[in-house]
């Protein structure tokens, strides 16, 4: 029997590709060219799922969609602005987000609850409503645009994230495309990130839920850029069934775990765009873990690493200073004996048991100045537990585009 990566296929496409979805984006003027607003639609209720940021500063977008998908657990729409988060706004904050459903809503011709929102750009200011209004007018579902979509949320990123899987459930081609946006404010357990992923898959919400924390935990929750956690972090997955495969239970298994993996690859895909898309970056950064007591503990050593502003500036510098990693594997708060750890940078072991070996530094040195993608590797010799971790470089144009970020 094929195993579940031969079983799907990566191809090009969005959050449209799958069957009854449109999306589309505009300039409504919250920014001052690029596109601020962008919109998405399902052509029937489609079961909904979401993570959202840990930070306790929720934004009022946030609290306002929870509301949406717990009331049956359906979406139609989905409405977000880039520009403005609507975050630590108070009573008005939270009225405008409820003020943004429900303009939607009206415009898509469905109840409130059935339309979802977010928000992403700069902390403590309200929303300019009357831009907003008129340009949610000005949307035009006669004529969809998706690319538009994926510029109408970004930030400070430099390029859209899109991904795309193809599987077959019961005799029917699945699909699951998605979109995300992030380059700065980037940590585990979510960050400055939205992401939104559709599917035609026919999905019973309990197994769409458990799907989507699986792939949260093993992707986005694995990618680090600053070691900051934003206000209004969002990993929404909508499900219309148009597939008509037969609905997917937790309790299904084979096709539960194919789905699941399919979702994975689309969520793994968008993690390190966004990585690689990390506010000043030039490298990519992969660390690998094995060996550990647990896949928990293999996460916590790979984010150290690929947290550390040290790690991150030699990669940056293309100096092999592989005590960096060692001291990140250190203070992980994982417990693990120092003298069995192996760490690795590209294919040129540079730690061995604990201990240093002899190699060749202007190699290492070399890797690291001509490759955009870097792997560190550690093995911990602790167990089976393994997990991989994604970061980037930390430049100075990090600190030039932080420091000027509102202006």
């Amino acid at each position: 029997m094929a195993t579940h990566t031969e079983r799907l296929k990566v191809v090009d496409g969005d959050v449209t590709t799958a069957k009854g979805f449109q999306a589309g984006g505009l300039h409504c003027g919250m920014k001052r060219k690029r596109h601020d607003l962008a919109w998405l639609y399902s052509e029937t209720p489609a079961n909904t799922a979401a993570v959202f940021t840990t930070n306790l500063f929720q934004a009022a977008p946030l609290a306002v969609t929870k509301e949406s998908i717990a009331v049956d657990g359906k979406i139609r729409g989905l409405i977000v602005n880039s520009g403005v988060a609507n975050a630590v706004t108070g009573e008005e904050g939270r009225y405008n987000a409820y003020e943004m459903r429900h303009l939607f809503a009206k415009k898509l011709g469905v109840n409130d609850h059935h339309v979802a929102i977010n928000s992403t750009g700069v902390i403590g200011e309200q929303l300019p409503m009357e831009k907003l209004e008129a340009g949610i007018e000005q949307i035009d579902f006669a004529d969809p645009q998706p690319t538009n979509f994926s510029k109408a949320i970004l930030t400070t990123d430099t390029f859209t994230k899109n991904a795309c899987v193809q599987i077959e459930l019961d005799g029917k081609l699945v699909t699951i495309g998605g979109t995300a946006k992030g380059s700065g404010m980037i940590k585990p357990n979510m960050a400055t990130m939205l992401s939104f992923i559709t599917t035609d898959a026919a999905m019973e919400r309990d197994a769409l839920n458990a799907a989507l924390r699986t792939a949260v935990n093993q992707t986005f929750n694995c990618i680090t850029v600053d070691g900051d956690t934003s206000t209004n972090d969002t990993v929404m997955l909508m499900g219309n069934g148009q597939a008509s495969n037969k609905p997917v239970t937790e309790q299904d298994y084979e096709n539960f775990q194919l789905f699941t993996d399919a979702l994975t690859v689309v969520c793994k895909s968008l993690a390190k765009q966004i990585a690689r898309d990390g506010e000043g970056a030039t490298k990519l950064i992969e660390v690998q873990v094995t060996g550990a007591n647990c896949v928990k503990d293999a996460q916590k050593v790979g984010k150290a690493i690929a947290g550390s502003s040290l790690v991150k500036t030699a990669v940056y510098g293309a100096d092999a200073n592989w005590g960096r990693i060692i001291c990140a594997i250190g203070y992980s708060g994982v417990q693990l004996h120092s003298e069995k750890v192996d760490v690795s940078i590209g294919n040129t072991q540079v730690v061995k048991h604990g201990m240093p070996v002899v190699y060749q530094e202007e190699s290492v040195e070399e890797y690291l100045q001509s490759n955009e993608e870097i792997k560190l590797f550690a093995d911990i010799h602790n167990g089976t537990g393994e997990a991989v971790a994604w970061g980037c470089d930390l430049t100075y144009d990090y600190v030039k585009i932080n420091a000027s970020y509102r202006t």
